[in-house]
């Protein structure tokens, strides 16, 4: 995960609409898709910003109190330079690495299958 990160730019660049479509002939469906996503990435991150945290702040001395709050402002620091999550999802969509799936259009696909089938039959009997 963390070498996906680093090859993902870190501001914001103009791309080409069209290809945002190729995969679900919908722009609409793409950007839901990303959304969801970009949400799952901020999850994961989320999750290991609190374990790393939480490993970072584990003693009760005063003074061990200022080390381990500099340590987790450089944790957090250094989650604050990863991409945003938004940028990871469409990252990975454009290299081909997302799994798309649409289980309304696969019951409709399902349905004109059977459909097809059942003619085929009733036309051979």
């Amino acid at each position: 995960m963390e070498d996906k990160k680093k090859k993902v730019a870190s501001t914001t660049i103009t791309r080409n609409t069209a290809k945002f479509s190729d995969m679900t002939e919908n722009i609409y469906e793409t950007v839901a898709m990303l959304t969801k996503r970009a949400n799952q990435i901020a999850i994961e991150e989320k999750k290991e910003l609190h374990k790393k945290i939480d490993e970072v702040s584990n003693g009760n001395d005063a003074m061990d109190e200022y080390y381990e709050n500099r340590e987790q402002v450089e944790v957090v620091r250094r989650f604050e330079r990863m991409p945003k999550p938004v940028l990871t999802a469409t990252e990975e969509y454009l290299e081909g690495d997302l799994y798309y799936r649409n289980p309304a259009k696969e019951s409709q696909e399902d349905r004109k299958m059977e459909d097809l089938e059942n003619t085929i039959i009733a036309d051979n009997q």
